[in-house]
């Protein structure tokens, strides 16, 4: 009986188990072909999901210049914020230089020269339009030597300095034939004569500094030495004398000695040089001389041409009196004197002083030392008639700060700022592994822009440039970078010198001391994360607009929460943008912005850009 009713429960139960395990089959089968199809909810999660990131490499951006004539279709609903042109009398805008701003302060010392930038409520929220014409730059070296006409349409400076060689219209183009008005025969001439007694050719000179540049002939013609200067000048009555130095390619700066440090560390500069600079060098007890003295390194040299040197020739012509100029010369020796100077040389138009390698050397007690304990801390402090202390040293061989290593060896040796803990958190360890970093972003960002590293970027500006690593990878003589610390990131500028590269304090939430249309490629490592609640990242973003190329590149490193804000309102600036993942994958946080600004010019809709 149990044997039967057991083979009666099989045969019951059976076709039921089976039925049951066909239904669940048919189930999980139209449920998987349905989430294949794409209604399903978690792949509709991974398509939001991906539109969300849009993290894609830029092969399809354009670096190329082409200034084709398209029309500007505005879009009828537009996703960000649309920045409008400016009206075309800002075409030359400089924030903080402005002319009828710069009269309102005291001429005494030169305080109307200075920095003197917008109240928050007069910031311009527009885009600078370029000039009409305007044309990519002629690629280095031809460009040292040419500009065009419809860049820089400002002709007084044929005119004015004419005799000396500076500029000469030919045509649609500038020449510069290499004049100065200390050397009207030419720059390559008055350099072979300053390297007579300064070791120019053998890479112990890298840095130097053109206080009152004109239009930069001196560093355009040091170039070629090796040697990078970084010159100044005011926005003044020489019309553009800073633009047209940029628009050739040589690093500079609006600026002027006035009252203020100037925006450069301690130690900085292996040679300085005033060639008719008509600084008052005697004036103010010698502060002049004495903020020279500070940016200047150990065993560098200074330079004098100009007034008062060579005064027995020239007194009629200056319309001085004989007795007048021989006391300033006299003065000025005094001084120099006083800061561990010697002098090594005059003939003719031309003196060249030489400073002491330490203060164990000094013939002279200075009458003032600075009481300020950091020599670095200059960002709108006042000057002062004291001269500047250099490191103690322990034998009189030593040189103040340490000894550099030549160019280019100097470039990843350890600079001795790091070598001797000076800078916080950063060793020697620790600064060869920013090298290698910086190398491996480097190959990243010429995998995907084949023209990094070529002729097509001269004028490059590292925005945040920490221990300038980006410039150090990216050093070759058909570039030069303008490596910008912070005034609130850690101060490093000090390394960035020692490594034979330039530099410049700055506050981002302010306009940077330059023209327009300045720079071809700008790099942004960190820089609005820093800045994210410090100012107005629109503000930064329109003042790097300014002074972008048209069809110049940006490329933005940063946290993606950060570089999303930044695109979104990148979108109304007449940018091209691509988001990108770091090169270590998308799993990495850090992720990159690469951005193409389109060629337009004022008054019409020229762009390179066919979806506006």
């Amino acid at each position: 009986m149990g044997n039967k009713h057991n083979s009666a429960g099989f045969k019951t139960r059976s076709p039921l188990s089976i039925f049951i395990v066909i239904c669940l089959c048919c189930f999980f089968y139209i449920l998987g072909a349905w989430q294949k199809s794409g209604f399903g909810k978690g792949d509709g999660i991974a398509v939001q999901m991906s539109k969300q990131t849009d993290c894609q490499i830029f092969p399809d951006l354009n670096f190329e210049t082409h200034h084709n004539d398209v029309e500007i279709i505005e879009p009828s609903k537009p996703k960000a914020k649309v920045f409008k042109p400016c009206d075309v009398k800002y075409t030359d805008y400089t924030p903080c230089q402005e002319q009828d701003r710069a009269m309102t302060f005291p001429r005494e010392n030169m305080i109307y020269r200075e920095r003197h930038c917008p109240r928050e409520e007069e910031k311009l929220h527009c885009l600078i339009p370029a000039p009409k014409g305007y044309t990519t730059p002629f690629p280095w070296p031809k460009g040292r030597d040419y500009v065009h006409y419809a860049n820089v349409p400002h002709k007084s400076l044929t005119v004015e300095k004419a005799v000396q060689n500076w500029v000469q219209f030919q045509g649609d183009v500038f020449k510069f034939p290499g004049g100065g008005t200390m050397f009207p025969q030419g720059a390559d001439a008055y350099i072979d004569e300053l390297a007579s007694v300064i070791p120019i050719a053998d890479g112990s000179v890298r840095t130097a500094l053109d206080t009152g540049c004109g239009v930069a002939s001196w560093g355009a013609y040091l170039m070629k030495r090796n040697v990078l200067a970084m010159s100044f000048a005011p926005r003044d009555n020489h019309e553009a004398q800073v633009q047209f130095a940029l628009e050739r390619g040589v690093p500079a700066v609006i600026g002027v000695l006035g009252s203020i440090h100037l925006p450069y560390p301690s130690r900085a500069f292996d040679m300085a040089q005033c060639s008719r600079c008509l600084i008052p060098w005697t004036a103010n007890d010698g502060m002049y001389l004495m903020e020279v003295d500070r940016v200047l390194r150990p065993g560098g040299y200074w330079i004098l041409s100009g007034p008062p040197i060579n005064w027995k020739t020239y007194y009629q012509t200056w319309k001085r009196s004989k007795a007048d100029l021989q006391a300033e010369q006299r003065r000025i020796e005094e001084l120099a004197e006083s800061l561990c100077w010697e002098k090594k040389y005059e003939k003719g138009d031309i003196a060249i002083f030489r400073k002491k390698a330490n203060n164990k050397n000094c013939r002279r007690k200075s009458a003032s030392i600075c009481e300020s304990k950091d020599a670095d801390d200059v960002w709108y402090k006042e000057m002062e008639a004291c001269k500047t202390p250099l490191p103690e040293v322990n034998s009189a061989n030593e040189v103040a700060g340490g000894e550099l290593k030549k160019f280019p060896e100097r470039l990843f040796a350890i600079p001795p700022r790091v070598a001797k803990g000076l800078v916080k958190g950063v060793t020697a360890e620790s600064f060869q592994e920013d090298n290698k970093l910086w190398k491996k972003h480097i190959n990243a960002y010429k995998r995907n822009n084949k023209l990094i590293g070529s002729t097509r970027y001269r004028n490059i500006m590292d925005m945040n440039a920490g221990l300038g690593g980006f410039a150090a990878a990216l050093e070759s003589p058909k570039s030069w970078v303008m490596n910008v610390v912070p005034t609130i990131a850690k101060n490093t500028l000090g390394v960035i010198y020692e490594r034979g590269l330039v530099g410049i304090y700055h506050d981002w939430c302010e306009g940077f001391s330059t023209y327009p249309r300045t720079y071809d490629f700008i790099h942004a490592n960190g820089l609005f994360s820093l800045y994210q609640n410090k100012c107005n990242l629109e503000d930064i973003l329109l003042e790097m607009d300014r002074i972008l190329r048209p069809e110049g590149t940006v490329i933005f490193r940063d946290e993606v929460d950060v570089l999303n804000k930044v695109k979104k309102i990148a979108g109304g600036m007449r940018w091209d943008t691509k988001m990108m993942d770091h090169e270590d994958g998308p799993l990495v946080p850090e992720k990159i912005l690469v951005v193409v600004k389109q060629y337009w010019v004022g008054g019409r809709g020229n762009s390179t850009s066919s979806d506006q």
